[in-house]
C-alpha cells in the first residue's frame, strides 16, 4: 500500500513551492498525472477543487465533483481528479457560473484569477518548439502541451492567441521588442511591462531581455521568464486590475 500512495501522492511539505497550499493542512495531498503540464508547474484538479476553490472539504467529495462531470478545462469536461491544471488554462464551474484563468502571483505560486464568462473562449499560449512539415505548414509544440499545424509564419517564444475547446488561431503575438509580456519566474514574477531590448548573448549564458514596467523602471529578466500577453496592452485581465 505504501508504494502505491507514493505514486499518486506526495506529502504536503514535499509539494513543489509554486502550489497554492498549506503544507501544514492534512498530510498528504494529491499528486498530477503525467500530461499536458510538468508536475513542477501543475496543480492536480482534486488540488484545485478541493483546497483552492473550497468546493469539498474532504477528497471523496472533490472527486465526486469531478466525475459528474461540473468542471470545465478549456472548455472540455475532465472527470480525471488527478488532471494538471497548468499556466493560463481556463476552469469553468456552469453551476456557479464561475470561469478562472490560471496565473502565478508574485510569489510564483499558481493562482485562479477570476475572468468575465466571455474570457472562457480564448487561452494565450506560447510556442515552445517549431517544426516545418510537409506542403509547407509548421506543426507548433505550444507551452501547455498541445501540437497545432499552421501555415503562418509564427516563431518559437512568440504567442498565440486559441479559441478554445475549438483549438483555432485568431491571432498571434511576435516576441519582439513593445511586447507587453508577463513575467513568469525568477524574481520578477508576476511583473507586467514592455520589452525594452531583446539581448542576445554569445557565450553559453541564456539570453535575457530589458522590461519596462508601468512606472518607467527597467529590469532585467531572462528571456526564457517572459510570456507575451498582447502588443500595445494586455488582452487578459490580470491580478490587482494590471
Amino acid at each position: 500500500m505504501a508504494n502505491m500512495g507514493s505514486r499518486k501522492h506526495l506529502k504536503r511539505f514535499k509539494a513543489p513551492k509554486n502550489w497554492s497550499i498549506h503544507p501544514k493542512e492534512n498530510k498528504w495531498t494529491v499528486k498530477p498525472s503525467a500530461g499536458p503540464h510538468a508536475i513542477e508547474d501543475s496543480l492536480s484538479l482534486l488540488i484545485v477543487v478541493r483546497d483552492i476553490l473550497s468546493l469539498a472539504d474532504t477528497a471523496r467529495e472533490a472527486k465526486r465533483i469531478i466525475n459528474t462531470g461540473k468542471i470545465l478545462i478549456d472548455g472540455r469536461i475532465s472527470k480525471d481528479y488527478k488532471f494538471p491544471v497548468g499556466f493560463m488554462d481556463i476552469i469553468e464551474i456552469p453551476d456557479t457560473n464561475e470561469t478562472y484563468r490560471v496565473l502565478p502571483d508574485a510569489k510564483g505560486r499558481l493562482t485562479l484569477h477570476v475572468i468575465p464568462k466571455e474570457n472562457a473562449e480564448f487561452k494565450l499560449c506560447k510556442v515552445s518548439n517549431k517544426t516545418t512539415i510537409e506542403e509547407g505548414k509548421n506543426q507548433l509544440n505550444l507551452h501547455d502541451g498541445r501540437n497545432l499545424l499552421t501555415e503562418e509564419d509564427i516563431s518559437v517564444g512568440d504567442v498565440i492567441n486559441l479559441k478554445v475547446p475549438e483549438q483555432e488561431i485568431t491571432e498571434s503575438f511576435s516576441f519582439e521588442e513593445g511586447a507587453t509580456v508577463l513575467v513568469t519566474a525568477g524574481k520578477h514574477t508576476g511583473e507586467i511591462g514592455k520589452i525594452n531590448e531583446i539581448v542576445v548573448n554569445k557565450s553559453s549564458n541564456p539570453n535575457t531581455i530589458v522590461v519596462e514596467n508601468s512606472k518607467k523602471d527597467t529590469f532585467v529578466t531572462l528571456r526564457d521568464y517572459a510570456f507575451v500577453i498582447g502588443k500595445d496592452k494586455a488582452i487578459i485581465s490580470l491580478p490587482g486590475g494590471k
